[in-house]
């Protein structure tokens, strides 16, 4: 999987390149989720990190204040440059707010010779509305064919396809509703069931059932951007993809059970819990 563009694989010698993934989302202003958890997973994973800044927000752990997308042509500019020069072995997509945005990423996703994770992002973690409601048929019919990877949590694959998962077995409906759209696996993240963290991923005939004992931690702010970051920087190392989703979901697991107090709501993950870096 060499990905497109002017860099090499990864190198065994003194300055030899990482794998490189590149997230296509907002900032987080409070460094919780959107572009800065990304960037934060992909050091933890041992890839290297680029960014395509499609909005900015003012979001702290009470919610999102604010939002401001990024016009059309500085994104296309943003990924023209990293792309054409450094190369890419792994796509990233997070907040994409409007249809315009939408299909433009998806346009330069599909003429991208990488692996593309999309997490489509409908609300935040504090329910605010990350998406417009009209973006959502181009996400349908414009950003879910080019997927590699989607990986919708169960209000954004309601959002999406009009299937309500409220139990196990329904998750595999909503699955076959997602992948009619294009993507070659679906991954219907299951964090918001009764019982353990459940995820189902498929491609239509594999299935693989993915489970963690639910943690009693509020602060999860990023849980979404950070798995999908993972699973990003595991196919990015070359790992296929039901590999890179379990790997992910250990890492996010952990991250969670780490997760800290920050502010007057919820927290973050804690991107860094292998460090193992005490806090006061």
């Amino acid at each position: 999987m060499s990905g497109e563009g002017g860099g090499s694989a990864r190198g065994t010698g003194v300055g030899g390149a990482p794998p490189r993934v590149l997230t296509v989302a907002g900032s987080d202003s409070g460094g919780g989720a959107g572009i800065q958890a990304d960037l934060k997973t992909m050091l933890a994973l041992g890839v290297h990190g680029m960014s395509v800044l499609t909005a900015v927000t003012a979001q702290n752990s009470l919610g999102v204040q604010g939002a401001w997308e990024l016009p059309v042509e500085a994104v296309r500019a943003q990924y023209r440059s990293v792309v054409d020069d450094i190369g890419v072995q792994a796509v990233k997509t997070g907040m994409l707010s409007s249809a315009e945005l939408v299909e433009t990423v998806a346009e330069l996703i599909g003429g991208t010779d990488a692996p593309a994770v999309v997490d489509p992002v409908g609300v935040s973690k504090h329910g605010d509305s990350l998406l417009a409601e009209d973006a959502l048929d181009s996400v349908r019919t414009k950003l879910l064919p080019v997927a590699t990877v989607a990986t919708p949590n169960l209000d954004e694959v309601a959002q999406l396809t009009g299937v309500r998962v409220e139990s196990e077995d329904a998750m595999r409906r909503a699955a076959a509703a997602l992948l009619s759209y294009g993507p070659q696996w679906a991954l219907i993240k299951g964090g918001h069931l009764v019982g353990d963290a459940v995820d189902f991923l498929t491609d239509g005939s594999e299935e693989h059932w993915l489970r963690a004992p639910r943690l009693e931690n509020r602060h999860t702010h990023g849980t979404g951007c950070t798995l999908a970051s993972a699973i990003a920087s595991g196919l990015a190392k070359g790992q296929s993809v039901p590999e890179a989703v379990a790997a992910a979901k250990e890492y996010v697991t952990e991250a969670i059970a780490a997760g800290f107090a920050l502010g007057g709501g919820i927290g973050p993950v804690d991107h860094g819990w292998r460090w193992g870096a005490g806090r006061a």
